[in-house]
Order: structure tokens, then C-alpha cells, then sequence
């Protein structure tokens, strides 16, 4: 099982020549999520070797173009390439009603089952969950409703000690029951207590990303101890002005939310074009919070 990110896109409103608009890959424990899908994602998706038709989740975090214009014309090009596997769609309420005319006025009806799953830009909620993974919404503060998401791994089952295991008269058949941390009772009505024959699970892990989003004092307590945080910093503290006006956040500002959130790892991303190099947002970010990168399209990172 696999914890990946790669980034698609990781440039805000205008598309460049460096930096697509917003857009990323994640695997986790084999479920495959698309969040967000900025113009020219599928072009990003073949160049940096992403399977699409693998994607089995889309996740949308509001309805500003950078960040959703790409989506009809992926799920145009699934259509061509022949799939029939459904795909479920996250995102505002509207994006059913404007994904489905554009599909049907370009005649382009998938042979392919689309579920929406309208998010809530008001409270944070479970959008999605098996034995596997959980995915979370939450709300971030900008122009028009925006939220950001978790990608949790459940927890995972305990390890088989199998030292102790011998001689203990435990079978093939306890052994689910162990995993999960249940004792077992023998047919002697013996007990065999689960962590005297397992040793503690690895910790699960959580992947947090904040699309477009002013900065949220409230914000840390939603992302509170996730292991990579995606922040985005369009502006560097030069330009606070232009971020508040335009409720977006700095690298400064981001820095500040990692620290407060107590995650291991921050990943900056949605540069303005007007910034030619990335130093000054790192500069700004080190010094409030060391372990800070910024994202560059391509960018591949494990988890764990």
C-alpha cells in the first residue's frame, strides 16, 4: 500500500509556461483521487505519466476556472478512450447542473455512470469513506464558497507477533480477530489477550489540502496534526495587500497556519505568475516554519 502526491498544476489563475493552474494526483492504499483540474490537467496527467482512467474520485473546491475547467474535458476524453467504470465527483452544488450541459449541448454523453456529491462550504463533513481511506471536506474563507480536504488512511490493523504466536494455540482463524485488537477465547475457555500477540499498527496518515483561502485563524484545528499540509500561497507578505483584497493567503501566512496545526511537513503552491522565482516565499515561510517546500508541476512526494 502507497501514500503518493504528484503535482499537476501548481500555478493560480493564469496558466504559464512553468506552472499549470491547479491540479493533483493522489494514491492512497490504491484508491485513486483527482483534486482539483485546472485548464490543460489531462495534457499535465499524460505528461507526467498519470493513468486517468484509473481515477475513481474527483474532487473540486470551488467553481473559479483555475480550478475546474479542465474537468468536461477529462471526462470527454475518458468517454473516447472507451470507459465504463463510474466516477464520483466532489465538488459545489452547481458543478452537476455545469458539467452535465456542457456534456450534453457538445454531445458528449458519457457511457459512463457520474455521481455528484455536493460539498458543504459551511462545516466540515465525511464525504467519503471505506475500510481503506476516509475523505474529508472543510471550509476555507474566500470570494465564493471554497472548501479544502483530508485524505486519511483508516486505521490500520495491528501486526502479528509470530514469535509468540508459537505454542499459544491460536490458529489461522484468530488471527482476524487479533488484528483488530480482539482477545480471543479458546475452546478451554483459555484467553488470549490480542496485544500480547501483536505489536502496535503503523500510525495512519493524512494528507490536507487548502485551495484558494484567506487567512483562517480557525483553520489549524481542521488540519491539526496532518503529515503533508498543501497551503496555498499565491502572494509573498509584499503583497499582503493584493492578498487580503483578493482573499488569498501569503507564504508567511501559510507558514503561520503549518506551525499552529502542529503537521510535519508544509507544501506551498498556486504562485501568482507575477513572481518569477520561488525564494522570497521561501525565505518567508523557513523562518515561521523550517519544513517548508514549494511545489513545482511534477513534483512527485511520498507520504511516507
Amino acid at each position: 500500500m502507497s501514500f503518493e502526491l504528484t503535482i499537476l498544476g501548481s500555478g493560480a489563475a493564469i496558466p504559464t509556461s512553468r506552472r499549470n493552474p491547479t491540479a493533483q494526483y493522489v494514491i492512497c492504499n490504491d484508491r485513486h483521487i483527482l483534486i482539483d483540474c485546472g485548464e490543460g490537467t489531462q495534457m499535465q496527467m499524460r505528461r507526467f505519466g498519470v493513468r486517468f482512467q484509473r481515477i475513481s474520485h474527483i474532487l473540486i473546491s470551488h467553481l473559479h476556472g483555475d480550478h475546474f475547467f479542465g474537468l468536461v474535458g477529462l471526462l470527454s476524453t475518458m468517454h473516447l478512450m472507451g470507459r465504463d467504470k463510474g466516477i464520483t465527483i466532489y465538488g459545489p452544488p452547481q458543478l452537476e447542473q455545469i458539467v452535465r450541459l456542457q456534456l450534453e449541448v457538445g454531445g458528449a454523453k458519457p457511457d459512463f455512470e457520474l455521481n455528484f456529491i455536493s460539498t458543504s462550504s459551511k462545516e466540515p463533513e465525511i464525504i467519503f469513506s471505506d475500510k481503506m481511506i476516509e475523505i474529508s471536506s472543510f471550509p476555507l474563507k474566500h470570494r465564493i464558497p471554497t472548501t479544502g480536504f483530508i485524505i486519511r488512511e483508516q486505521q490500520k490493523e495491528r501486526n502479528l507477533n509470530s514469535d509468540a504466536l508459537k505454542g499459544s494455540g491460536l490458529g489461522i482463524e484468530h488471527f482476524p480477530k487479533l488484528k483488530r485488537g480482539m482477545d480471543v477465547v479458546l475452546e478451554n475457555g483459555e484467553i488470549r489477550k490480542a496485544l500480547d500477540f501483536t505489536f502496535d499498527p503503523k500510525p495512519s496518515l493524512a494528507y490536507a489540502f487548502c485551495s484558494d483561502t484567506a487567512y483562517m485563524p480557525s483553520l489549524p484545528e481542521l488540519v491539526k496534526d496532518s503529515d503533508v499540509l498543501y497551503h496555498e500561497a499565491t502572494f509573498t507578505e509584499k503583497d499582503r495587500y493584493r492578498a487580503k483584497a483578493t482573499f488569498h493567503s501569503t507564504a508567511k501566512q501559510a507558514a503561520m497556519i503549518a506551525r499552529e496545526a502542529n503537521v510535519k511537513k508544509l507544501l506551498l503552491g498556486h504562485l501568482s505568475a507575477r513572481y518569477s522565482d520561488v525564494e522570497d516565499h521561501l525565505k518567508e515561510a523557513r523562518e515561521v516554519f523550517p519544513f517548508t517546500d514549494v511545489v513545482e508541476d511534477g513534483l512527485h512526494i511520498q507520504i511516507a
